[in-house]
């Protein structure tokens, strides 16, 4: 086994805002490392919290924001360009919702906003290398997403063809990331062309089997979807180089199911809930984590529809510390045995 996972960890992106202590990296240290939290991950577009094309020119800068960190006994866990990696490919008919995730002088202009995109994950490779980490989070953007329930009757081809361009535009950016070093952990996610096992194995065999196209596992989206994501891990866990710990229920009724009517998030068959509040089984997953030998960030994403979310931050440290195991060096059963004898060995078995 590698190790023992790491946390808990929590992800900024939710709780960031334009009041203290959540405008600053500063200030969501302080706050986080009160609540008993021991890494962070940072959303590289919050400019409140952070600033991507500093963080990638300039290695003194990173040290600065490791130093804050570390000063409130925090370590950074991951960069996030979840925004920017959905921009990476977008399908036409979301164009004007997805301009809201990039700056407005690239609104309306796809072509322009799509290499926006590139250059920000382009940064994200170079600051992850400056800032010492070995994984990164992200989206892969969506080309076939509007055609996921094959009817009307899909064109022969054109899932293929949105795999070999999805992976056509992610090559370069995993070539940088493999110069940096770091992985690229994938959040399988509806609404990305990359929402499942399938569609991640899809990608993989576009990309040639690129050694940092890599997951960042996350078992709320598969109960949203009903996928059985502890078996997940045993199929994918080579691949697995990050952790959203974040819980979810599903309620099917007589009038609603994994498609939820359209319902806002309160009224949906399935949604997300603060840990412990959902139907993750938690301890079948860090169980799992640990018998593959995961050693990387456990890392709080809290997305709730009911609870406060400085309530579930508060409890999601707790939650994810009394669920890390930490992983024996020795078997249960080391006392009843005994010392190597070869002889014996024969003997038991019959051989001469």
């Amino acid at each position: 086994m590698a190790g023992m996972v790491k946390g808990p960890a929590i992800f900024l992106a939710q709780f960031a805002g334009d009041a203290a202590p959540f405008n600053s990296f500063a200030g969501m240290c302080k706050w986080a490392a009160s609540l008993a939290y021991k890494g962070v991950q940072i959303p590289s577009w919050d400019d409140r919290l952070f600033d991507l094309a500093k963080a990638a020119s300039s290695k003194v800068y990173c040290d600065e924001l490791k130093g804050i960190a570390s000063s409130h006994g925090l370590a950074i866990t991951e960069l996030s360009t979840h925004l920017q990696g959905q921009l990476v490919a977008v399908n036409p008919a979301y164009d004007e919702a997805f301009d809201a995730f990039a700056p407005k002088e690239v609104h309306g202009k796809p072509t322009e906003r799509q290499r926006w995109a590139v250059d920000q994950m382009m940064k994200g490779a170079k600051a992850s290398r400056n800032l010492g980490l070995t994984a990164h989070v992200t989206f892969s953007g969506a080309l076939a997403w509007p055609y996921v329930y094959p009817w009307p009757q899909r064109a022969p081809g054109l899932i293929e063809t949105a795999f070999e361009e999805l992976a056509k535009r992610w090559k370069p950016i995993l070539d940088a990331f493999d110069e940096a070093g770091v992985d690229v952990g994938y959040e399988l996610h509806p609404g990305e062309d990359v929402f499942d096992g399938t569609t991640f194995e899809r990608f993989l065999e576009a990309l040639k089997g690129h050694k940092r196209c890599a997951i960042n596992y996350d078992p709320s989206h598969f109960v949203l979807q009903q996928l059985d994501y502890l078996e997940f891990i045993d199929i994918y866990h080579e691949r697995i180089k990050a952790f959203h710990v974040k819980d979810a229920e599903f309620n099917p009724t007589g009038r609603q199911g994994v498609y939820s009517g359209y319902a806002g998030w309160v009224e949906r068959a399935g949604r997300f809930r603060s840990l412990g509040d959902g139907q993750v089984d938690f301890g079948g997953v860090f169980s799992k984590m640990a018998q593959y030998g995961y050693s990387s960030w456990a890392v709080l994403e809290w997305e709730c529809a009911l609870k406060h979310p400085e309530d579930g931050a508060r409890e999601g440290a707790d939650f994810i510390k009394h669920h890390i195991i930490r992983v024996t060096d020795k078997a249960f059963d080391d006392f009843a045995g005994g010392a190597v004898d070869k002889k014996q060995i024969k003997r038991a078995l019959g051989l001469r």
